[in-house]
């Protein structure tokens, strides 16, 4: 039998509607969560690794068979963003809905409602997406034990953005709790850059890293990265980019739908500012940070989701993952904090299989252009 002879038919049928063909990391990962084993993929922005990471989930649940009584949480999807998780959960309904499937997929964060947290601690959705500091909550819960009983899988999404810090060393005890709770559990860690995988697979398993298998995948397209060479006067120095902001703003009116990336939230709202301020089309250029309320948060993911915005002027809470097909550039003011955070934004240009990201560093200061 082939690997992919290994999709059940409908799978192979909605795979073949869209024009693709399953990904062998794909088929991978099927073939590790029919073994029991838990994994670390590691592939490119573009390449399918959320769907590859939910892949076993939706087969083991097309293929569970009906029950009297509620089933509890199948998988645990767990993001380090808000705005990842509500996205995620947006995009796996399209291939429950096209499929068919009876699969109840629901996102849990700090801005959901208390109606539908107190629905879902009744009853459980079979995927569950929140973040580290909800799962924290629940293991709390004195009914944890009981709700996570018949989990199955945990998929930690942007791995290498949560396991080196404060926050991993937390999610590591949560991790073991639920293991507690389940103790067949499979383990996945999703990520696009990860320096060294030994110390990512020893973080994710509950027996160290050899309890957690390798999974590479292919490379996508390469990405197409540009540096503005300002026509102005760049100064010695500063992190404002504030020189660039008109070339800035015609780039922008060139392009479909733009990221502009900076590294503070008082960057943000200068640059939002400015751009405002050179606006004179009445472009619809919107601003996106962690001070921001919820509700501002959500209507402009909501309308970047519609592809009713030129431009969002953001933090690091749209660094990762978040798939916006019709973002076409992507815009970094200032040099970015690190190689791997600027690897991370390029990719959320063209976010689309086998499409290439693109991206323009904007220095901001002479000394900053040696840097880009």
């Amino acid at each position: 039998m082939s690997a992919a002879a290994a999709l059940p038919p409908r799978f192979q049928d909605w795979f073949a509607a869209r024009g693709w063909a399953a990904r062998p990391h794909q088929l991978e990962m099927l073939a590790k969560a029919r073994e029991g084993k838990s994994a670390l993929l590691i592939a490119p922005t573009g390449g399918g690794k959320t769907l590859a990471g939910f892949l076993p989930s939706l087969v083991e649940l097309s293929e569970r068979p009906p029950r009297n009584t509620p089933a509890g949480i199948h998988t645990l999807y767990i993001s380090p963003l808000k705005a990842l998780a509500v996205d995620v959960e947006r995009n796996l309904m399209t291939p429950i809905r096209e499929m068919g499937l009876k699969v109840v997929a629901e996102s849990r964060t700090g801005d959901t409602g208390e109606s539908r947290k107190a629905r879902q601690r009744t009853r459980p959705p079979d995927i569950l997406l929140t973040t580290p500091e909800q799962l924290a909550l629940f293991c709390a819960w004195e009914g944890a034990r009981e709700y996570f009983a018949d989990l199955s899988c945990v998929i930690i999404d942007e791995a290498h953005a949560i396991w080196p810090s404060k926050r991993g060393d937390l999610l590591a005890l949560h991790l073991a709790r639920l293991q507690q709770f389940a103790p067949n559990l499979r383990r996945v860690g999703l990520s696009a850059t990860v320096d060294d995988p030994g110390l990512v697979r020893r973080w994710l398993g509950s027996g160290g890293e050899d309890s957690v298998d390798l999974v590479l995948g292919s490379g996508g397209a390469p990405p197409v990265v540009e540096v503005l060479v300002s026509g102005g006067r760049v100064p010695w120095a500063g992190h404002t980019a504030e020189h660039a902001m008109a070339e800035v703003y015609e780039i922008i009116k060139g392009a479909q739908t733009a990221l502009i990336f900076v590294n503070t939230r008082f960057q943000a709202e200068f640059a939002f500012q400015k751009l405002w301020e050179l606006n004179d089309e009445g472009l619809p250029i919107a601003l996106h940070h962690g001070s921001l309320s919820a509700e501002q948060r959500r209507k402009v993911e909501s309308a970047m989701t519609r592809g009713e915005l030129r431009a969002v002027v953001c933090t690091s809470t749209l660094d990762m993952g978040i798939d916006w097909g019709d973002v076409d550039l992507v815009i970094q003011l200032a040099a970015p904090k690190g190689a791997s955070r600027m690897v991370q934004r390029i990719g959320r240009a063209n976010h689309r299989l086998d499409e290439p990201s693109r991206a323009l560093f904007v220095p901001a200061s002479r000394f900053e252009m040696l840097e880009c």
